[in-house]
């Protein structure tokens, strides 16, 4: 390995695992304007709403029985509502084995002040699975985001269950096969596989979360836009595109565009083809590298979003973790200044590392070009330190 520059540099280096790679072929350009400046609550503006929703029902194969609402606030609006509106009635488990999730934990067990059951597991493993029980409701991610370890199946979940499932699948949905049958709620994001602009958030009732929501009250109050029952009956308009608040028509559009981009690739399968390749581009490049490896030790709960990579052990015994993460600044920012790769240092209460995006936006062609300048940078950051 020398610190001669590669020849060829990624089409399109845009590895941030959120906001994510626009689809191939955007420009803002594509983008229908004739809802822009109009009210979301008119024919028009509810119509591309109800619109956004069927296609996200069409593309994630969700079954009739489920509501899918759009929300404020991002993947962290949905949970939040779903948080706020639905725990207290049972006991709770709560799965952490990333920052997200233990983000969920602290917003349980110190803001809601519920004596939560916490299972949890270091950046790289998963939490004893088997430990859930059943009769609580559960809250987890399905894709760990900031540790790249998603749960392979949902096996021990339970189809007897009496508690609730609420899953986070923000880094997950449109990469990921997910059960509809065993997750009651789910939440994610559109700036993650398919790249929207931030800002707006997707939850998915199951029936199960709908009865909850209309025999049972928190004990606590709720702000208005995490209300979604009205005297006691779910609010039905928000499942129709009548959202609890107003919404950016454009980042609407903007996601519209890509469910169609989506729909021309072939649908779900196809972007899951798209994301697996691009992660197995990445770990042929992982396995032949010395200085780097997987921070998930088990192929198979390696995500195929959000790989995060770790230092190997000869690298981590000849620098701490602080040394670690300056070399991990001093890489992205010699392959940001070379517009070689924007984004893949690691999130910053993980694991020194970098992190790279192969969700279904991003061409496995990137991919591949990208690992020999990642080699480039490391040799360069270290020589320079």
């Amino acid at each position: 390995m020398t610190n001669v520059k590669p020849d060829v540099r990624p089409a399109r280096p845009y590895f941030s695992s959120g906001p994510c790679a626009k689809p191939p072929g955007w420009t803002p350009a594509k983008l229908p304007i004739g809802s822009l400046g109009r009210s979301h609550r008119s024919k028009l503006g509810k119509a591309r709403l109800a619109h956004a929703i069927e296609l996200t029902r069409h593309i994630l194969k969700v079954p009739a029985s489920h509501r899918i609402g759009i929300v404020p606030a991002s993947d962290t609006g949905a949970v939040e509502m779903a948080l706020w509106s639905l725990l207290g009635a049972r006991p709770v488990t709560m799965l952490a084995w990333e920052s997200f999730g233990e983000g969920w934990v602290t917003d349980v067990a110190k803001q809601l002040k519920l004596d939560a059951t916490i299972v949890r597991a270091p950046y790289g493993a998963l939490p004893d699975l088997s430990s859930v029980d059943p009769a609580t409701d559960t809250v987890f991610t399905w894709n760990g985001t900031t540790s790249g370890v998603r749960v392979p199946d949902a096996g021990w979940i339970s189809d007897a269950r009496e508690g609730l499932t609420i899953c986070d699948a923000t880094s997950a949905a449109f990469a990921m096969d997910l059960p509809w049958d065993k997750l009651d709620v789910t939440t994610f994001s559109w700036q993650k596989v398919l790249g929207g602009e931030g800002g707006h958030g997707v939850i998915i009732l199951g029936p199960r979360a709908v009865e909850r929501l209309e025999s049972y009250s928190p004990a606590w109050p709720l702000p208005k836009i995490f209300r979604m029952t009205k005297s006691g009956k779910l609010i039905e308009g928000i499942f129709k595109g009548e959202t609890i608040n107003t919404p950016s028509m454009l980042a609407v559009e903007d996601y519209i565009f890509a469910l169609e981009w989506a729909e021309l690739q072939g649908g779900l399968s196809a972007l899951v083809a798209r994301a697996d390749a691009n992660a197995a581009a990445l770990d042929e490049w992982v396995s032949r590298t010395d200085w780097i490896e997987h921070l998930a030790a088990d192929p198979s709960t390696r995500s195929n979003t959000s790989v995060c990579l770790r230092f190997s052990d000869e690298v981590a015994a000849t620098r701490d973790a602080e040394g670690q993460q300056v070399l991990v600044k001093k890489m992205a920012s010699l392959l940001e200044t070379e517009e070689a790769a924007f984004d893949v240092a690691g999130y910053r209460d993980a694991p020194p590392g970098i992190r790279i995006w192969c969700g279904a936006t991003v061409d496995t062609a990137d991919i591949e070009a990208l690992g020999p300048w990642l080699d480039w940078a490391y040799e360069s950051a270290r020589s320079s330190l």
